[in-house]
């Protein structure tokens, strides 16, 4: 079976290192669903408006291997990257077909282009979108079933400090937002070397930080 994309995720996080690990993480993250033609009919929305959250089928676009090989099992960073766990019990973008799947809020529809405003996403910039179907929660939600080894959301591990050179470069709004993002530790699970400077394209700028411990320092915007 080939799939095409309908629409492509168009929001802040210019690649995958930063993003959040899961959806709804980050409250404030916004961004929107462009359609495409031949997919791009207000007709196609009507009705969305009665629903709050979306369920969107996308692709991890970043992490496809050009030989198209797979491993059958993976080092979850909830686990620390020091455990090794069957693919499917994991939400690893390293899978066979690539396919990614997210609840996201909806914070605005417009008819005229037609595109969905989506909160909370888990999705770099382009990334494309293949699906989307509404959440329903008299059969989507079962928050009392056991999540394995990730039972609960995680919480924020760093406390994050801006240098006086980053300061002013960003609304108050979106600073907050990018706080949380990097609260969470963006880092991967073997990289832990305090002297390294690392960057994340967010809003179109490089921010550069380092981690010492659990504290994260924003040294610049650029």
């Amino acid at each position: 079976m080939e799939i095409t994309p309908i629409a492509y995720y168009r929001g802040p996080l210019g690649s995958k290192f930063g993003l959040p690990r899961q959806a709804s993480l980050v409250p404030g993250l916004e961004g929107r669903i462009e359609f495409v033609p031949p997919y791009n009919v207000p007709d196609a929305l009507r009705g969305l408006e009665g629903f709050s959250r979306i369920w969107v089928i996308w692709g991890f676009s970043e992490s496809v291997r050009e030989d198209g090989s797979w491993s059958p099992t993976v080092r979850p960073p909830r686990l620390g990257g020091n455990a090794r766990m069957g693919v499917w019990a994991t939400r690893s973008p390293f899978r066979p077909n690539f396919l990614g799947l997210s609840a996201l809020s909806i914070t605005d529809l417009d008819f005229s282009k037609p595109s969905i405003g989506v909160e909370g996403a888990d999705l770099s910039d382009g990334s494309p979108i293949y699906d989307i179907k509404p959440y329903l929660p008299y059969a989507d939600a079962f928050p009392h079933e056991r999540g394995g080894f990730a039972q609960s959301a995680p919480g924020s591990v760093l406390e994050v400090y801006v240098s006086p050179a980053a300061e002013g470069v960003f609304s108050e709004d979106k600073m907050s937002v990018l706080r949380r993002l990097l609260s969470l530790d963006p880092r991967p699970s073997y990289q832990r070397d305090p002297s390294r400077v690392y960057g994340m394209l967010f809003e179109g700028r490089n921010v550069r930080f380092r981690i010492i411990d659990d504290k994260l320092e924003i040294i610049e915007i650029v």
